[in-house]
C-alpha cells in the first residue's frame, strides 16, 4: 500500500530539518557562532562591506543562494527526471548544507579573503547559513513550479542585479575562487 502525500510530505520537511541541524551543527563545531562575530542579532545587513554581512540571517549574497536551488533544481531535473521533485528537494538541501560547511572552513575562508572582495569574511554565522539554505529552497521551488523561460529570466536578473548593487554575484563568486583575475578584483574593490 503506497503511503498517502501527507507522510511523504511529512517525511521530506522532516528530512529537510535534520540536514540543516547537521549543518548547523558541524558549523557550531568548528566555532560558528549563532548570531555572528559580534553575537547582535539582526535580519537584514545591505552592506557588503559591513561588519554584519554573512552575520545576519539574510544579506545581498543570499541571493546567490536562490539561484544554488534554481541551478540544482535544473541539474537534479537532468541527473534524475523520474525521482519526485519532494526528492530532488532534499538533495538540493544535501548539497546546499555541505556547501555551507564547507564554505565555513578555514581552508575557504582563507581563499575567499585572498582571491575575492570578500576582504574582512570571517565566515558564516550559523543563522546566516539557515538563511542562505532557505533561501536555495526558495530558489528549487521557484524553479519547480515556474515556466523555464521565467526561471531564466529570473536567474540572468538576480546575477545582472546583483552585478550592478555589489560589483559581486555568483559567476563572479564561482570565477574569483577558481580563476582569480586582479583586473576583476580591482574592478570590483572600485580601484
Amino acid at each position: 500500500m503506497e503511503p498517502k502525500p501527507g507522510p511523504r510530505l511529512r517525511n521530506c520537511a522532516i528530512g529537510i530539518l535534520v540536514l540543516m541541524m547537521l549543518a548547523a551543527a558541524a558549523e557550531f563545531s568548528m566555532g560558528r557562532r549563532f548570531w555572528g562575530i559580534s553575537g547582535t542579532p539582526g535580519f537584514w545587513s545591505g552592506d557588503i562591506w559591513s561588519s554584519h554581512n554573512s552575520q545576519y540571517l539574510a544579506d545581498p549574497y543570499t541571493f546567490t543562494h536562490i539561484t544554488h536551488g534554481i541551478l540544482f533544481y535544473a541539474i537534479l531535473s537532468v541527473l534524475g527526471p523520474t525521482l519526485p521533485t519532494r526528492t530532488r528537494l532534499l538533495a538540493a538541501v544535501g548539497l546546499e548544507s555541505a556547501w555551507e560547511v564547507l564554505e565555513n572552513t578555514d581552508m575557504v575562508i582563507g581563499r575567499y579573503r585572498a582571491e575575492t572582495i570578500s576582504l574582512n569574511y570571517y565566515g558564516d554565522s550559523i543563522v546566516n547559513s539557515m538563511g542562505d539554505i532557505t533561501a536555495c529552497m526558495i530558489g528549487f521551488i521557484l524553479a519547480s513550479r515556474l515556466p523555464k523561460r521565467v526561471t531564466i529570466l529570473t536567474t540572468v536578473a538576480l546575477e545582472v542585479g546583483l552585478l550592478f548593487w555589489t560589483r559581486d554575484n555568483l559567476s563572479l563568486n564561482i570565477l574569483m575562487l577558481l580563476r582569480p583575475s586582479h583586473a576583476i578584483r580591482m574592478w570590483q574593490l572600485g580601484k
